[in-house]
């Protein structure tokens, strides 16, 4: 198979069987989404989600966040994983917001680059989910189906991200990035993929290794 033919029939498979996918992290508005995701790094949705009701109730606004002491921040998210930087990146990013930006969250991703706490893959996101940008954000996830389903064939996140982008419409970039991410998170695991019940079996680079490989 092609991969020019993998894509197209990977992409209409997900397009028919999961028309909604969309962002299992909690949140009202994009400087809410920026806090989530730059508390998601290396920690579940799940913690993430426990965490944010109190955060947010306590700083509602990136202007209450900079204002913050990096202690009392790190009291609210001291379960999530790596709190003591997530703590100073939050407080640096809020100042930034508020200093730079007016209190707004950009939408360009070489901006949104320069705030703490911010890297491609968190700029890619907030592009993405909020301002619909045509940008592919390559997560643990993401960088694992790709190239288990012969997407791409690349090493790092950043080789991922390119070979996606060149076969991905721009129109499907925004969802297809999570549809990636719930196939690899409930579907494709990363110990045991559950290729019985996976739809993309026929499409899949994986699998058809893992039956020559039986045979």
């Amino acid at each position: 198979m092609t991969k020019k033919a993998r894509y197209e029939k990977i992409l209409a498979w997900f397009a028919e069987h999961m028309p909604v996918a969309e962002s299992e992290l909690h949140y009202k508005n994009p400087y809410e989404l920026l806090v989530a995701v730059i508390l998601s790094a290396q920690c579940i949705d799940k913690r993430v989600n426990m965490v944010t009701p109190p955060f947010f109730k306590r700083f509602p606004t990136p202007q209450k966040l900079a204002a913050a002491d990096v202690g009392e921040i790190y009291d609210y998210i001291r379960s999530v994983s790596y709190p003591n930087n997530k703590a100073k990146h939050l407080q640096g990013m809020a100042a930034m917001l508020v200093g730079e930006f007016k209190g707004r969250v950009p939408s360009d991703v070489e901006t949104l680059q320069r705030l703490p706490g911010v890297g491609r893959k968190t700029a890619n996101v907030i592009a993405s989910v909020i301002y619909n940008r045509p940008v592919i954000a390559v997560d643990t996830h993401v960088f694992r189906i790709a190239n288990r389903l012969g997407l791409a064939n690349a090493t790092t996140p950043l080789e991922t991200e390119k070979q996606l982008t060149q076969y991905i419409p721009s129109q499907l970039r925004p969802i297809a990035h999570h549809w990636l991410i719930l196939h690899g998170r409930y579907v494709c695991v990363a110990r045991k993929p559950k290729c019985p019940e996976c739809g993309l079996q026929p499409y899949c680079r994986y699998f058809e290794q893992g039956l020559m490989t039986n045979g």
